[in-house]
């Protein structure tokens, strides 16, 4: 069973659209992301011409749209250690929107609703910039309200300026899909709260998508975390971390699609190029799981 339209929880905001069915047309969805490689201003950058950096991008992108997935988010995940949010440059937001650009002209038939981005770390500003520039219709943000530690330090939630901001340059129709429960941190600053109030958080300051994550990159979220965020929100809810073609058949009934990476890559690592076999082999599993492949 699906949990969009759920009606449990508090009712915390008054019912919005459902945002998955607005940008991919299907009520479950299965989503690549393709990993960058470093950007301009960050420490790995060795000055690799944009367009090459763009074209990777595009042959990323159309490994995962050709085997069965439904839409695909711009990652800046080699521009490791992250910032903080409102520390990036220019630089960053211009490369993300250009490449998002690329991508969308060349994969998606110019059409962006089914293209995000996510500038790490926890960039929802920059991502909105990007995302609106480059003609994408969702971003990832993964603190969206409260706060968490993380390899970073403190990070705040991003909801009350993000909005504000995205209001503020007419990119209303760009949806925010936050974490509920972030990877790679401590959420000792919120443990006195459960996760059913953490849900309610996201969903109450705007959030359009939920995500169940595992604690790292690559961990998969537990299904009863998946159905605990789901038991507590009128919105969608998607699994952003740890899913193989093994366990994404018992997960899919809980929730309203997937976020997929590492396991559909050639070592099985993030910095690993997408291997269209292995993302056709979980997109099969999808389907066998009841969702409707493009």
């Amino acid at each position: 069973m699906t949990t969009s339209g759920s009606t449990s929880g508090l009712g915390v905001f008054p019912p919005r659209p459902n945002a998955i069915k607005e940008l991919f047309g299907t009520p479950k969805v299965v989503i690549g992301v393709v990993h960058l490689p470093p950007l301009p201003g960050s420490p790995h950058y060795e000055g690799a011409p944009l367009d090459e950096i763009r074209a990777f991008a595009v042959e990323e992108a159309r490994a995962y749209l050709e085997g069965g997935c439904h839409g695909l988010i711009v990652e800046n995940h080699w521009d490791i250690p992250f910032l903080k949010p409102g520390e990036h440059g220019y630089e960053t937001s211009a490369a993300m929107a250009v490449v998002t650009d690329r991508v969308r002209h060349a994969v998606l038939d110019g059409t962006g609703g089914r293209l995000g981005v996510s500038v790490l770390s926890n960039a929802a500003e920059c991502s909105i910039a990007s995302a609106w520039s480059g003609g994408g219709g969702f971003v990832r943000v993964n603190q969206w309200a409260n706060a968490y530690v993380a390899n970073e330090g403190i990070i705040e939630g991003q909801s009350a300026h993000a909005s504000r901001y995205r209001s503020r340059i007419g990119a209303g129709p760009v949806k925010v899909f936050a974490d509920v429960h972030v990877k790679h941190g401590s959420h000792a600053i919120v443990a006195d709260r459960t996760l059913a109030e953490q849900t309610e958080d996201a969903e109450f300051f705007g959030a359009d998508v939920l995500i169940a994550t595992g604690s790292r990159t690559g961990d998969a979220a537990s299904l009863e975390e998946v159905e605990g965020i789901s038991a507590h929100t009128t919105l969608p809810v998607v699994i952003g971390s740890g899913i193989t073609a093994g366990n994404i058949g018992g997960l899919l009934p809980a929730c309203d699609g997937v976020i997929v990476a590492s396991s559909v890559k050639d070592n099985g690592r993030w910095w690993g190029r997408v291997d269209r076999a292995k993302v056709r082999e979980l997109t099969t599993a999808a389907a066998r799981a009841g969702v409707v492949l493009p």
